[in-house]
C-alpha cells in the first residue's frame, strides 16, 4: 500500500507531523542549576516540538533534568494556531523561535525569570 510506505515510523503507523507547543515550566532549586544564589526557583517560557503536547512535555522535562534543573510544574499553552485562535498576540521574534524549534526538532528556552521570596 502506498499510504503505508509514505511516512512510516517504526511501528507501521503513519508519521504524525511535528508541531511546536508553548510551555510554561516552573523549576525549583537543585545544586548546580545556575540560578541566582537567593532565587527560590524560576519560571521558563519554552517552545518545544512534538507530535503532541504530551511528547513535547516529556522531552522538555528530560532536557531540563539533564541541564541540572528541577522541573516542578508544566503548563501547556497550545500550538501557534491554538494560541492565535485564543486571541494571543504573537510577535515576529516569538514566531521565529517557534519556527526554529520546529525546524531543529528542539526545545528552546525563550525566557527564564528567577523567583525570589
Amino acid at each position: 500500500m502506498a499510504d503505508e510506505d509514505a511516512g512510516e515510523a517504526g511501528g507501521g503507523k503513519p508519521k504524525r507531523p511535528q508541531q511546536v507547543y508553548t510551555l510554561v515550566v516552573e523549576v525549583g532549586r537543585k545544586a548546580g542549576d545556575g540560578l541566582p544564589d537567593k532565587a527560590t526557583g524560576a519560571g521558563l517560557v519554552i517552545y518545544a516540538s512534538g507530535v503532541d503536547e504530551a511528547e513535547a512535555v516529556r522531552e522538555t522535562v528530560a532536557i531540563l533534568k539533564e541541564a541540572d534543573l528541577a522541573p516542578l510544574d508544566v503548563a501547556g499553552h497550545g500550538t501557534l494556531e491554538e494560541r492565535l485562535k485564543a486571541g494571543d498576540e504573537i510577535d515576529e521574534d516569538e514566531r521565529a523561535l517557534m519556527a526554529r524549534a520546529l525546524s531543529e526538532n528542539s526545545v528552546i528556552v525563550a525566557q527564564m525569570t528567577p523567583f525570589f521570596d
